[in-house]
């Protein structure tokens, strides 16, 4: 079975900048990817790249084996959801009403939407713990509130693939905690694909099968948490000491920082 994503050679610019340079990259289908790096290593643009809200100044970036290109919008936002770090919601619209936003790609032409649509988005809500926001503005609502809202949006869409930009931002431990069991639910019971850019190594360490490790803009390691985080690794991109053991639970790499 073909890869999901396929991308050769990608490569991004602003003005004279290159942001992402030489991306070779294969998703697999039903894995979940995590892409870590420091600020300014170009995690968000690469979402944005798989997304095709940008488009790369170089290389190919195909889905399902198809050039991502080529693909109708509204065909490719049926098969792939979006939770981006910022939520630039303007108008008074209530929550239930930007969940609805996920069911517009299959929509035809002027028809509303159906009872079916509304069975599907609140059903996105109530996972997300935000039915009881249905008739509240969105805009009324705290940071992490909005970040469920959006996450709901996404799963409106029933898409294959789900990318999302740091989704715990503005999230306490608790809603944290239940955003990452939903994605290993989502991956694990219904074959989702999933997408992941991270600041915490040790969460990106226990929910992803696989770490790609960024760096000015270039790949520095691909692989299982295990051979990406090491050590030596994080030094040389982060510029800080750790100290790697295994997590009683699941094996995998734990980070603890070491005080300079």
């Amino acid at each position: 079975m073909s890869p999901i994503y396929t991308l050769n050679e990608v490569g991004l610019h602003y003005g004279r900048e290159w942001v992402l340079k030489g991306i070779d990259l294969s998703v697999e289908r039903g894995e979940i990817l995590g892409i870590i790096g420091p600020n300014g290593s170009g995690k968000t643009s690469l979402l944005k790249i798989m997304s095709r809200q940008l488009r790369p100044v170089e290389g190919e970036v195909r889905f399902d084996s198809a050039d991502l290109r080529t693909i109708p919008f509204r065909q490719l936002a049926q098969r792939v959801g979006m939770v981006p770090q910022e939520h630039p919601v303007v108008f008074p619209y209530t929550v239930l009403e930007v969940v609805l936003m996920g069911r517009y790609p299959y929509l035809k032409g002027w028809a509303f939407e159906s009872a079916e649509d509304y069975r599907i988005a609140r059903s996105a809500m109530e996972r997300m713990g935000v039915g009881r926001f249905a008739g509240r503005l969105f805009s009324e609502l705290s940071g992490g509130e909005k970040q469920r809202v959006i996450i709901a949006r996404a799963l409106a869409q029933q898409p294959q693939v789900l990318l999302l930009d740091e989704p715990a931002t503005f999230l306490d431990l608790h809603h944290q905690s239940r955003i990452y069991s939903l994605l290993a639910e989502l991956n694990h019971r219904d074959g989702m694909t999933v997408i992941v850019v991270f600041h915490d190594l040790n969460m990106a360490s226990q929910l992803c099968g696989r770490l790609l490790l960024l760096n000015e803009g270039r790949i520095v390691r691909l692989g299982t948490p295990r051979e990406v985080l090491t050590e030596k690794a994080i030094e040389e991109v982060y510029h800080c000491r750790t100290l790697i053991d295994s997590h009683p639970t699941t094996g995998n790499p734990r980070i603890t920082m070491v005080p300079e």
